[in-house]
């Protein structure tokens, strides 16, 4: 009998879709990855077509098995973590979406939002959900599309359609699609619609009644860790248990070892995401953070986080090569950025999609202040790596206040982090140390791992901690009143982007 010596990830991100194949040892035997298009049919509207998304899992699973040289019958388990918000309908019988997927990103929703909140404004539903009413979760999303594609409705009121986050549609096609697909999600995918009670851990009957979505559409909520489905609908694929699926930045929370209260890791990537592990009570935010499920292991209770999510960090450096052209590729700006000593006292505030945590402003955009004749493309290279450095700044200080402790060292992980220059002025602003793991997709190890646990590939998250190892740490250096005179002048240009869109615009 051929040995199952290997665990697969899928992690459908924001701008790709990768597979990796990883060893007991937790290390990356081979990966394969496909960009998907980036759609703005509107100012403020993003879009992502799930087709696209589906044959480029399908690409990826088949160039990381081939690179690794193996086939399914030497994997022991898949994992799956994906972009979270981002939400999908589709119809049943056919596996068609009824219009593309609306992205975690798109502002479509924001009249919608505070439609639903009323006089009880953005925290209507947040004592139960932990989540303000905001264009960023999944639920207005779906009642968006209910609302205003030809003929969404009456289908959904006839049972032929289903919603979900990406992981939903990744399941549902990989154990059936329409030849009896299951339509399931995991509790942290879950916990990031505005549909879903935070401590039972079920769909809020009131909230769904409310939006006005059939709950004939929604999947069946599972633990993080445990049995989602055999492979049946790829040959790529067939028989292997799919047994672990988390949240992008669940996963990454997971793959970070971040297992007990206080533990705290940034994600750099298209946005920033800040998540801190609270135990297994729900900490409610009172200084504009969420409260999240972290992962739950099958037959154990959730652990819970609180998180602070930033819309824009990597796509920053995106926009100055794709949009502006002040460098080629997307490495080149910490060199563009280190040919200058500061940011001459440029700021750049990314609010392209509003502002996420702490603010939760849509009416935000984005502005670059400061400006005069002495500053150049080099100063503005800087202040756009400055820009994550002190948004994670400002996540930081208010998980600090939520969580009445302080937050010691931060674990981070994502492309971004091999800038050295970034990651250096990020321990100078938080007067702590900032720890990079060896392994920098924490991600989709993170999915890896909480497969194999389900199905003893590994022993338990024990493992996880065992093969969680450092590889590089930034301690401060800068004195520490000069990087608070550096953040007040941050909070200054952030007023700027405060209001920019009109109830006409």
């Amino acid at each position: 009998m051929t040995e199952r010596r290997f665990v697969l990830a899928i992690d459908q991100g924001t701008t790709s879709t990768r597979a990796i194949v990883f060893d007991h040892a937790g290390r990356e035997v081979a990966s394969g990855q496909a960009e998907h298009r980036q759609i703005f049919p509107q100012p403020g509207w993003v879009e992502h077509d799930p087709l696209e998304i589906w044959t480029n899992t399908v690409q990826v699973v088949a160039i990381a098995l081939t690179r690794a040289r193996i086939t399914h019958l030497q994997l022991a388990a898949i994992g799956i973590t994906n972009q979270r918000e981002t939400t999908v309908v589709w119809d049943v019988r056919t596996g068609q979406p009824v219009t593309n997927a609306v992205v975690w990103q798109d502002t479509r929703t924001a009249e919608l939002c505070r439609e639903l909140g009323g006089e009880a404004g953005a925290d209507r539903w947040k004592s139960t959900t932990g989540l303000p009413l905001a264009t960023y979760f999944a639920g207005p999303k779906v009642r968006w599309i209910l609302d205003n594609i030809e003929g969404a409705r009456e289908d959904a009121e006839a049972g032929h359609l289903r919603m979900g986050t990406i992981d939903s549609w990744l399941i549902w096609n990989l154990t059936g699609g329409p030849n009896g697909g299951a339509h399931l999600t995991d509790v942290t995918n879950a916990s990031r619609t505005l549909l879903m009670d935070l401590r039972t851990l079920e769909w809020d009957d009131a909230i769904v009644s409310e939006l006005g979505i059939p709950t004939s559409m929604f999947p069946e909520i599972r633990p993080s860790v445990g049995t989602f489905g055999e492979v049946s609908s790829t040959g790529l694929l067939t028989g292997v248990p799919i047994a672990g699926v988390l949240g992008d930045q669940q996963a990454a929370t997971f793959g970070q070892a971040c297992f007990s209260p206080g533990m705290a890791k940034n994600t750099y990537g298209t946005g920033c995401f800040l998540l801190t592990n609270t135990g297994t009570e729900v900490v409610e935010s009172k200084a504009g953070l969420v409260s999240t499920v972290a992962y739950q292991l099958d037959g154990e209770s959730a652990a819970y986080a609180l998180e602070g999510s930033i819309a824009v960090a990597g796509s920053l450096v995106q926009w100055l090569r794709d949009n502006l052209g002040l460098i080629g590729s997307a490495p080149e700006v910490e060199e563009l950025a280190a040919s200058v000593d500061d940011n001459g006292g440029a700021y750049i505030v990314p609010a392209f999609s509003g502002l996420f945590a702490p603010y939760w402003r849509d009416d935000a955009r984005g502005v670059i202040a400061g400006l005069t004749r002495y500053v150049t493309k080099a100063h503005l290279a800087r202040a756009a790596l400055e820009a994550s450095a002190y948004q994670t700044r400002d996540v930081v200080e208010a998980m600090q206040s939520d969580a009445g402790t302080a937050i010691t060292e931060l674990r981070v992980d994502g492309g971004m982090t091999a800038n050295s220059l970034l990651m250096q002025f990020q321990a100078d602003q938080l007067g702590i140390d900032v720890i990079r793991p060896t392994l920098i997709e924490t991600t989709a190890l993170g999915a890896a791992f909480a497969a194999g646990i389900a199905v003893g590939f590994w022993s338990g998250i024990e493992d996880v901690t065992a093969n969680w190892t450092e590889d590089a740490r930034w301690t401060p250096t800068t004195d520490r009143a000069e990087a608070d005179r550096l953040h007040r002048d941050w909070a200054k240009a952030v007023e700027r982007t405060l209001g920019w869109v009109d109830d006409d615009g």
